[in-house]
């Protein structure tokens, strides 16, 4: 019964204690929502009116975060309103949710996001002086959605498919990003949390991009009767066949649907976390159809470059003719992740293999990661 009226209360009550003045509502706040509240030394303070509850903590989602490690346990004030406020958090964009008596809840007073296979809380905390992500006074593109049907699947999907300005009033043909999402995530991540719309219109109002279509679709695919195989650790899974869906499905859906430049020469993938590991293997092993790969702190362990990826770096000069732009690049503080990517690094180089190396620093396993990512890899694609 505890349980029912601190949810209860969860669902309809925000808090309206005095505001710490040297602070503001987190941009990624419902309209209206007073917390979380970000400070100027970007210390984050969360609040929850749930009277009932016993005990309430604050949960950042993922070991690799910018609010600290969790559960992080709340105080409760005589009127039940329970508040904590972090240390300094790195700048970006943060899940978490909250724990009341067990129980795992979103905070009313933010908007949800798509991660870690459920709809979670966010907050947004600004980097001083930094805007490249965020929304400015520039021509913008849209952000579509394409209903398809996949014969891979034998079911209806989406894509999300960005179009940049001015896609209505030309017939201009434009190159085409494949941008995958990370494990947990769907099409919807790259334009919410990752503001890739946004990023784009920016570059490209700078000169900074190729004005270029980028297409987000759900990187799981299961096929009609598949049996489930041994995962990681021995949990049953479904064999994903998304590497099939997109050759054989999203690609030609794109090429005729949208004015696109349908040759290797003008596509391009790149993709975070599993995203960048789903972008090594099937760019890697199709080398007819992507001259561009972008891998973002995805998981690299025990990379090397005379087997990887079937052998393909074996001939330096015949991979790099044919490739126009291998990038790889982590976060300085996702340990394995960037421990990874340098490895990678460094076997290319010593085998001869052009490519970039970006380094994302101070930041961990999140969003200000893969923007800055995206940012620059964006803007290197398809130079001539």
């Amino acid at each position: 019964m505890k349980r029912l009226l601190a949810i209860v209360v969860l669902t309809v009550g925000l808090s309206y204690a005095q505001a710490p003045k040297d602070s503001k509502p987190a941009s990624s706040n419902v309209p209206g929502a007073e917390y979380p509240r970000i400070h100027s030394d970007l210390r984050v303070t969360f609040q929850l009116t749930a009277p009932g509850a016993q005990k309430v903590q604050l949960m950042p989602g993922g070991a690799d975060n910018g609010l600290g490690k969790g559960p992080i346990d709340m105080a409760k004030d005589a009127k039940g309103v329970w508040t904590v406020t972090t240390q300094p958090a790195v700048p970006g964009f943060h899940y978490y949710w909250f724990i009341l008596d067990g129980f795992a809840a979103n905070d009313p007073g933010s908007e949800t996001f798509f991660g870690w296979g459920k709809q979670c809380s966010g907050v947004e905390v600004p980097e001083q002086g930094v805007d490249f992500y965020d929304a400015r006074d520039v021509p913008h593109g849209e952000v579509r959605v394409r209903v398809y049907r996949a014969r891979t699947t034998g079911e209806w999907r989406r894509a999300y498919v960005y179009t940049p300005p001015d896609y209505d009033r030309s017939t201009q043909r434009y190159p085409v990003l494949y941008l995958q999402h990370g494990a947990g995530e769907n099409e919807t991540t790259w334009s919410k949390q990752g503001r890739a719309n946004l990023i784009l219109d920016n570059l490209i109002a700078e000169r900074k991009a190729v004005p270029m279509i980028v297409v987000m679709d759900r990187g799981y695919a299961t096929k009609p009767g598949a049996v489930a195989v041994a995962g990681a650790g021995g949990t049953p899974r479904l064999p994903n066949a998304f590497e099939e869906l997109l050759l054989n499905d999203l690609i030609p859906t794109i090429d005729s649907t949208y004015r696109t430049i349908a040759d290797r020469d003008h596509r391009a993938m790149a993709g975070l976390s599993m995203g960048g590991s789903q972008t090594l293997q099937i760019t890697l092993a199709h080398l007819n159809l992507f001259a561009w790969i972008g891998s973002f702190s995805a998981p690299l362990r025990n990379f090397d470059v005379k087997t990887a990826y079937n052998g393909v770096f074996n001939d330096p000069a015949a991979f790099n003719k044919q490739v126009r732009l291998l990038w790889i690049g982590a976060g300085t503080l996702e340990p394995s992740m960037y421990q990874g990517a340098q490895t990678m690094h460094q076997g290319l180089d010593q085998a001869g293999i052009r490519h970039v190396f970006f380094e994302s620093k101070g930041t961990s396993h999140e969003f200000q990661t893969w923007r800055r990512s995206l940012h620059d890899f964006a803007a290197r694609l398809f130079r001539q």
